[in-house]
């Protein structure tokens, strides 16, 4: 899990909305009321599909579709969290959701009737929903049995630390490469970097600031917003705001 320190918890918002990647077990035949471990069994089956069988059926699950979350979920349902209505068995219906899947690989099937998937995907898709409608696909029930989120946006388990260990360090943190740059944590921003003086000034009391269009730096993707814009001093995020025209406009001043 990303942690931001100082100001640049205001930026983690644009974090979370980058694409996830998880690794997951599905068990096959019975499906719970969580869609996961701790739920009660609602629905069983003899039935566990091959490997084959789930490798065709994965190809109607990537792109862009719709899910319906768990009952047990954040979603709001009138003001109310969805988990809290399942908790009180309480009715209510969630509507789907518009998700996107980049890649499903399956990693792995075995004799315990589980099934091992890697999935890259983006913000609001939930495993557990994408577990009960492939096993339903495939005729037969499933939940989730395990599950392990290993990478969002540029942050992987490659570059984590435990808490334990980050909290020991604390006194050297410039020496380990756990901890990252302001603007490193966004891999899909339009940006541009401060030069000016007199745009500095201006910037700190909250006023708008002409942008050679020129000189924009632009990811390599294409996905970006082209409304939103990072302001950088020396690769450090000093504001983030609105682009209009040939004027950024800013809406978060970490100066």
């Amino acid at each position: 899990m990303p942690i931001a320190i100082g100001k640049t918890t205001k930026l983690i918002p644009f974090v979370i909305k980058n694409e996830k990647k998880y690794i997951f077990t599905i068990k096959w035949g019975k499906q719970t009321s969580t869609d996961d471990l701790e739920g009660i069994v609602i629905h069983s089956s003899n039935y566990i599909p091959s490997k084959e069988a789930i490798k065709n059926q994965l190809r109607k699950f990537t792109g862009q579709i719709e899910q319906i979350p768990p009952s047990a979920s954040a979603i709001k349902v009138n003001g109310q969290r969805a988990y809290k209505l399942f908790r009180e068995n309480k009715n209510f219906l969630l509507k789907p959701k518009k998700v996107y899947v980049k890649k499903i690989k399956l990693l792995k099937s075995n004799q315990r009737k589980t099934t091992t998937f890697e999935i890259e995907c983006s913000k609001g898709f939930y495993i557990r929903s994408f577990a009960r409608d492939l096993a339903i696909s495939l005729g037969t029930f499933g939940h989730i049995y395990s599950l392990k989120r290993t990478k969002v946006g540029l942050f992987s388990l490659k570059s984590a630390i435990l808490l334990d260990d980050l909290l020991k360090i604390r006194q050297t943190l410039t020496e380990f490469n756990c901890i990252h740059s302001s603007v490193s944590m966004l891999d899909d921003i339009l940006a541009y970097e401060i030069e000016d003086k007199e745009d500095l000034v201006n910037l700190s009391f909250g006023k708008s600031i002409f942008i050679e269009l020129n000189r924009l730096i632009k990811p390599p993707l294409n996905s970006f917003d082209k409304n939103l814009l990072f302001l950088l001093k020396k690769g450090k995020v000093l504001s983030y705001g609105k682009l209009n025209g040939n004027l950024f406009e800013p809406k978060k001043i970490f100066i």
